[in-house]
């Protein structure tokens, strides 16, 4: 590290990313916001286990042999889903109303969070720098464990075709598969902790955003996502290292990158659903999820609680939407959510991996 840069706006994005993911995870998918309060009264207002009823789980219509929708053919000789990954969850797969997150307690993490903790200790292990090849074993060896290496029952499409084309004996360098959903926002849940511990050792933003770009290309290989990419690093870069006024900032990626001006929106809708879930899909596609969590992250920037808050009382792909609204909203205000943070199912581990991120990115070349 060239100069000292406060820790605390590494640590705070990067917890406020996983307690987004978990405060967002029992109403993850719900596509109406009223089944949400039906679900839990008031609203989400804490961490909550997953319910056992999801009103709109299309789970049993996803492919369990790749990515996107298809078979679930019990009769195919090797199923992605249960053979190869998620072992011991296949069963869960062909049920109506199936919660995406099915009996994870309050304050658990998805599975693309843990692939964002994951990248963590890859990163730990080699200095702070990313090693794609290194990436890409412990990925695999993660995700292939017999003996379950996280808890969840779902995994995105993004997964399933990668270990689809895996599987086949692609190089896995080459195994990002292309489906209706590649450029979703789950494909920016990792690239966080790759563009800061890169930030903070070389200070060169294009070749950051090249080495996010590639990480992205092995798991959401799209062009258009790819473009979105180098706009979040470059708005990371800019509010780690205070080049300007966060608000503003933020705003300047909205109208840059998202064609939207946050501001004028916040004047002309009383309601956030009008905006995420009216103007734009509650969906995971990239062209509505990125303006909307630009939205959010500039009208909620001084009340980072509220802002997680709605987002996940948003619902649609309020995980992947939150965890990179979680990301924005440490890095604008330094600090993280403390308390919410404590209660992570997962607190304890995550802190020891995010002390060695420091440890590494501290220690000389």
């Amino acid at each position: 590290m060239n100069s000292p840069v406060p820790e605390s706006r590494l640590v705070a994005a990067l917890q406020n990313s996983l307690v987004a993911d978990a405060l967002a995870m029992p109403v993850h998918w719900f596509y109406n916001p009223l089944d949400i309060y039906r679900a839990f009264p008031g609203g989400i207002q804490k961490f909550e286990a997953a319910p056992q009823y999801h009103p709109s789980s299309i789970m049993n219509l996803h492919s369990t042999n790749g990515g996107g929708r298809g078979s679930q053919q019990a009769g195919e000789a090797v199923q992605v889903v249960g053979d190869i990954i998620l072992k011991g969850k296949r069963q869960y797969w062909g049920v109506a109303n199936q919660h995406y997150h099915r009996g994870l307690p309050a304050g658990e993490n998805t599975l693309n969070a843990y692939c964002l903790r994951l990248v963590i200790r890859c990163l730990s292990a080699n200095k702070g720098c990313y090693d794609p090849a290194l990436f890409l074993r412990r990925y695999i060896e993660f995700m292939t464990a017999d003996s379950p290496q996280h808890p969840d029952t779902y995994a995105e499409s993004f997964h399933r075709g990668f270990f689809a084309n895996l599987a086949k004996g692609v190089a896995p360098e080459r195994c990002g598969a292309v489906t209706h959903d590649t450029a979703s926002v789950g494909g920016l849940v990792m690239i966080a902790p790759i563009a800061l511990a890169g930030l903070l050792h070389e200070r060169d933003l294009a070749q950051v955003q090249a080495v996010c770009r590639l990480h992205l290309q092995f798991t959401h290989p799209d062009k258009h996502l790819a473009q979105v990419c180098d706009a979040y690093v470059a708005l990371i870069d800019g509010l780690l290292f205070g080049k300007g006024d966060a608000r503003e900032l933020i705003a300047a990626a909205a109208r840059h990158s998202a064609g939207i001006d946050p501001a004028q929106l916040v004047q002309r809708y009383s309601d956030d659903n009008q905006v995420v879930g009216g103007k734009f899909s509650r969906a995971c596609y990239i062209e509505d999820s990125w303006p909307s969590l630009l939205y959010l992250a500039w009208k909620y920037m001084d009340n980072p609680r509220q802002a997680l808050l709605v987002n996940a009382n948003l619902g649609g792909d309020n995980c992947h939407r939150g965890a990179v609204l979680g990301v924005i909203l440490g890095l604008a205000s330094g600090a993280g959510l403390g308390d919410w943070f404590s209660q992570l199912e997962q607190a304890r581990a995550i802190e020891v991996e995010l002390s060695n991120l420091m440890l590494a990115l501290k220690s000389p070349d």
